[in-house]
This record gives structure tokens, C-alpha cells and sequence, in this order.
């Protein structure tokens, strides 16, 4: 244990259970949790402060960023907020980002100077738990994940030392950062390599009737279509008047050329059953999602299903995941096209797994009583492993389950031998447990 006390060590702000604002302390994007305490760090040397006192204590380290995460729900350990770190600075093409920043601030900010970088879908979704996972954006085609526009980091290690990562400054850590999750240490800077991006052109398709076909002509359009092209395919129940029931194909084309978009789309656009209901140029900042923080007395109810990294977006594959979509009135489908820059990356360069995939997919069905009744969960879990079972690996920022063996779904024997030795190293207690753990060597 640590002489000192935690209110000693950190100036930012300590909260624990019964102080005054400890409900809105431990409410993340996602629910509410009930956390030992929570950290609103202030400055890298809070992090550092409640780093130690956490491994003196003896108290898992749970990181929020944007607050997205299911293991804030985890009961007990230490949860450092980083939010207070939000600073945004414009070097040239390098943009460095506080790991409190949430995507939408990054894109903001950017847009501002003629600039982009891929990131996810989701304003709200912090910068650090997103691209630590990889990070499946909608330029990922033209420019990859958000892991490889990383080019360095600082971090702060479960000793307290503070380290900035690059490829030629504790080149292994580097590796490791880029998809290995939220391992190693807290990072409180990254540095990104941005892209001129003045607009996209963003695109709607509605799609009605057989999805099968329509899914089929999606992937071979994109086996050969320009990288500045990524499509999604999605296909939503019911669930409130802001996002209506049906499928539908959304686009992104980066710049503003809607002549070369319109061109990219045209199998897609005279395919029966796809009906154009957008395609206009648009800032990067409006087409990220805005998702409201859950309701904590109505929590956001869980998956049966899951998600996986294709190889092949097959025939075999497409009836699958539409088959499970038409067995569960209450599930989602998503698809995202890969390929281009995103497969380009050699897979031992990254930590991230499959660079071989050209489609990521998921679906679940809504576990909600009434809905999901008891005895049909295992026959839809089921159901989706036999999907699952035609990818190459799982990603981990749609895995939000906190079961501990998942993540040896989502790598290699090879890359998690290499990132359990790298665990070894730098956090041989596995005080940062609060994820998809690789337990150290």
C-alpha cells in the first residue's frame, strides 16, 4: 500500500461513493457502473498519480474515453476518466488528440482546415478505446483503420513512467497500440496522420425485397471500385422514429466529386429493388451518427449473435447472415466493405488481425424478454457461430461482451504470443485488466 493518500497524488477531481456528484461520476455512455472510485484525471501527472496508487491498492484500471465500453459495468476497480484531456493541436498533417477526445471534436476540428482522419461511425465514441482496437471507419478503403493513421503516442505505463511511442521509439509498444486494445498503459496523447478531405459525398439507397441478390451485387461492385468508395449495408428492425425499419446501403465517397460517386454506385443504382434517397456533398462531421447516452433506469439490452472479419463475403456467407436476419424479427445485420489501403497493411506490421478480410460483418438479435425468449438463445447463438465460423477473427471494438475468453477469437496464436510478451514487459501485474485482456507471458 502507498503512504500516500489519492487525494496526495492526483489535483484533478476523486470521486467515491456518497460524495455529492457519484452518480454522475460513474455514469458512462453506456449505463452506470459501480466503480471503487473514479479519477477524473486533470493532467498526465493525474494519470500517473492514480496509476500508482491503483497498483499500490492493488485495483484494476478501468480507462474511459468516450464511455462507449461495456466494461464500465464491471463492478469495483479504479476508473479513470480522461475526459478533462481534450486537447486537439494542428501540426501541419499531424493532428494530436488528448485521450479524452471524442471522434466527433476530431472531425469538427479538422474539417476546420481542410483535413480528415478515419475514425468510426459515432461522434460520441472516444478516440482511445476506438483506435486502439483498430478502428473500422468510413475512409477505411482510401486510408485504412484509425490505428494505422496512429503514428505516435504518449503513454503512461502501470509503472508511471511516461513514454511517446512512435516506430522508432519503443517500436514494439507501437505495434502492439496499433489493434492490441487498451493493454499496455493509458495513453493520453495519440498522433495521427491526417488527410486533406474538403467533403464526401455521401450516399442513401433503400433497399427492399430478397437482400440476396442486392448483397451479391454490392460485393462485386466493390471487389473492383475505386478505394475513395466504402459501403455499408444495414438492415434494422423497428426501434424508434429517428431510424425506421427496413435495409438500406449508405455510402461515402471522399471528396466531392458526386459525378465520380454516382458513376462508383451505378450497379447498385440499377439493381431492382435499390431506390436513391440521398446522394448530396457533405461536411465529414455531419455524417458521424449522434447517439444518445443510455437511459440508465432503461439500460441498452444485449446481443445473441456476434460479429466476424470475412475473407470472402460468399454466397454461402450472404444467405447465412440474411437467413439469420429473417429468423429474428428483433436483429440487426450490418455489413462494411474492406479492402483497398485497409489490406494493403502487411499482417505483421499491425497487431490487428485478418488483414486478409475484405467485408466485417454483424448481427444480433435484441435480448429483450418477450422478444428473445430463453430457450431460443442458445439456437440463435448457435445459429450465429456457424457464421462466425466463416471469418478469419473477431473485432474487437463490436465485441462487447466482458467474457475473458473471447480474445483469443480475435488474434492469432502468433500475434497473441507476441502481445502476451509485450504485456510481460510493460504491465506484469495486469493492472490495466479492464478489456480484452492478454494476460501477460
Amino acid at each position: 500500500m502507498t503512504d500516500l493518500s489519492l487525494s496526495e497524488l492526483v489535483t484533478g477531481t476523486v470521486v467515491a461513493p456518497g460524495d455529492d456528484d457519484w452518480d454522475s461520476a460513474r455514469r458512462f455512455h453506456s449505463g452506470i457502473g459501480e466503480p471503487t472510485m473514479v479519477v477524473r484525471a486533470s493532467s498526465v501527472d493525474d494519470v500517473r498519480g492514480a496509476l500508482r496508487y491503483a497498483a499500490a491498492e492493488r485495483l484494476d484500471v478501468m480507462v474511459r474515453g468516450g464511455g462507449h465500453s461495456a466494461w464500465g459495468a464491471v463492478p469495483g476497480g479504479l476508473t479513470l476518466d480522461l475526459g478533462a484531456l481534450d486537447d486537439i493541436r494542428i501540426d501541419g498533417d499531424v493532428v494530436h488528440v488528448g485521450g479524452g477526445v471524442t471522434w466527433g471534436a476530431v472531425a469538427h476540428e479538422l474539417s476546420q482546415h481542410g483535413l480528415g482522419v478515419s475514425s468510426g461511425d459515432t461522434a460520441s465514441v472516444g478516440v482511445g478505446g476506438l483506435t486502439l482496437g483498430g478502428g473500422i471507419g468510413w475512409m477505411v478503403r482510401a486510408w485504412g483503420l484509425a490505428a494505422d493513421q496512429l503514428v505516435g503516442a504518449q503513454l503512461v505505463t502501470a509503472r508511471g513512467d511516461v513514454l511517446e511511442v512512435s516506430d522508432d521509439s519503443h517500436a514494439d509498444l507501437m505495434w502492439a497500440l496499433r489493434g492490441g486494445g487498451g493493454n499496455f498503459g493509458v495513453v493520453t496523447r495519440f498522433d495521427f496522420r491526417a488527410h486533406e478531405l474538403r467533403a464526401v459525398v455521401f450516399a442513401t439507397l433503400a433497399v427492399t425485397g430478397d437482400a440476396r441478390p442486392v448483397l451479391a451485387a454490392v460485393r462485386d461492385t466493390l471487389r473492383d471500385a475505386p478505394r475513395e468508395l466504402t459501403v455499408t449495408y444495414m438492415d434494422v428492425p423497428a426501434m424508434d422514429p429517428n431510424a425506421p425499419a427496413g435495409a438500406s446501403i449508405t455510402a461515402c465517397w471522399i471528396g466531392d466529386d458526386e459525378d465520380a460517386a454516382r458513376a462508383a454506385l451505378a450497379p447498385l443504382l440499377a439493381l431492382e429493388g435499390v431506390t436513391e434517397t440521398e446522394l448530396a456533398v457533405r461536411s465529414y462531421p455531419d455524417i458521424l451518427m449522434e447517439m444518445p447516452a443510455a437511459d440508465p433506469d432503461q439500460p441498452m439490452p444485449g446481443f445473441v449473435g456476434g460479429n466476424t472479419l470475412l475473407r470472402e463475403l460468399s454466397d454461402d456467407a450472404i444467405a447465412r447472415l440474411v437467413g439469420f436476419r429473417e429468423a429474428n424479427a428483433a436483429s440487426v445485420l450490418f455489413l462494411r466493405s474492406l479492402g483497398g489501403a485497409f489490406g494493403e497493411v502487411a499482417q505483421e506490421s499491425t497487431a490487428f488481425p485478418a488483414r486478409n478480410a475484405t467485408w466485417f460483418a454483424m448481427a444480433g438479435a435484441f435480448d429483450v424478454p418477450g422478444l428473445v425468449h430463453d430457450g431460443n438463445r442458445p439456437l440463435i447463438q448457435a445459429e450465429w457461430d456457424a457464421i462466425e465460423g466463416l471469418g478469419e477473427a473477431l473485432y474487437g471494438n463490436f465485441t462487447p461482451s466482458t467474457d475473458p475468453g473471447l480474445v483469443s477469437r480475435m488474434y492469432t496464436p502468433e500475434t497473441m504470443a507476441r502481445l502476451a510478451a509485450i504485456k510481460r514487459e510493460w504491465d506484469p501485474q495486469n493492472l490495466f485488466c479492464r478489456n480484452h485482456n492478454v494476460v501477460p507471458a
